[in-house]
């Protein structure tokens, strides 16, 4: 059985989430200001840098959106 997050990285084109993407993968429960933060604490899910770019892998990001589900 598919569950929603299974389904959101289904659908999204990339292997990865930029940190600026964020929201509209998330459909707006996580923004780029709220995962900075996160990762200033390093409570965030594991992330790659590409310059100045943040990005999140989709797997890793799904597996942390899951854990953080209630």
């Amino acid at each position: 059985m598919t569950d929603i997050f299974d389904s959101m990285a289904e659908r999204w084109p990339s292997a990865v989430v930029a940190r600026t993407e964020i929201e509209k993968f998330s459909g707006g429960l996580m923004s780029g200001k709220y995962m900075a933060n996160l990762d200033s604490q390093k409570a965030g899910p594991a992330r790659v840098t590409v310059g100045r770019k943040v990005a999140y892998p989709v797997r890793e990001l799904v597996a942390w959106l899951r854990s953080r589900s209630g």
